[in-house]
């Protein structure tokens, strides 16, 4: 991999197997996990005491470390349990050395790169080294968050099927929600076709995202489906 530096300052990388960036060099790596995946999730799951995670896929980490700064910083007694496959292991092993944010914790980073799991103060991370796919056929009802953040479903098309969503939906507790930055029509229809609702996530900082929720929800502009469906599929 390449490490880049995108547009917040924060550190990326490309990925030469999937010619992809980790994240949008646009956006900025650190502004873009923030506002299209922690805020959403915070903001609707706030009120719990304990979460369940699943981080699709642990790339670089961001998405796991910001959300542990975040979600302890706000909300200090939560206990925060995160669970990610990633395939590529020889990527796993050069993250000790990455330059992170400085928010985040460095000591979980080095816990996952030598043993693949942290436990400590209410903090729990599990890395998964292997395929993402058969990872979640092992949960069912387990999930509060989802955090959908494949490579595009252009460069890794087999984490954005209709067949792959319905995974996540059996995987997933009944008022379980998903945050991605792929707002394609397909993204959109997959889940709806496994019963979510459709929302967008209008953010300030960055391009708008997708919020998915199997429960109607607030605080989101709902997306018209069925109108959307007649647009795209005549």
């Amino acid at each position: 991999m390449d490490i880049i530096k995108s547009t917040d300052g924060s550190l990326t990388a490309y990925s030469r197997e999937f010619q992809e960036h980790y994240h949008s060099t646009k956006d900025g790596a650190l502004s873009e996990t923030i506002s299209k995946h922690v805020i959403p999730a915070f903001k609707l799951k706030a009120d719990k005491d304990t979460i369940y995670v699943l981080d699709i896929c642990f790339g670089l980490g961001y998405n796991t470390l910001a959300t542990v700064y975040y979600f302890k910083k706000y909300r200090p007694d939560m206990k925060l349990f995160i669970y990610s496959p990633e395939l590529d292991g020889n990527l796993i092993k050069r993250l000790c050395d990455f330059e992170y944010p400085k928010e985040f914790s460095k000591e979980i980073i080095n816990k996952l790169v030598k043993k693949q799991l942290y436990s400590k103060n209410g903090v729990h991370v599990e890395l998964f080294l292997g395929d993402a796919l058969e990872y979640i056929k092992k949960f069912d009802g387990f999930f509060d968050i989802v955090y959908q953040d494949a490579f595009s479903p252009e460069k890794n098309p087999l984490l954005w099927t209709n067949e792959y969503f319905s995974l996540i939906a059996k995987a997933s507790k009944d008022d379980a929600i998903l945050t991605s930055y792929s707002t394609s029509f397909q993204t959109r229809y997959n889940l709806y076709q496994n019963g979510f609702y459709i929302y967008d996530s209008i953010n300030e900082h960055t391009r708008d995202s997708l919020v998915a929720s199997k429960i109607p929800i607030e605080g989101f502009k709902k997306v018209d489906m069925e109108h959307k469906i007649r647009c795209n599929l005549k």
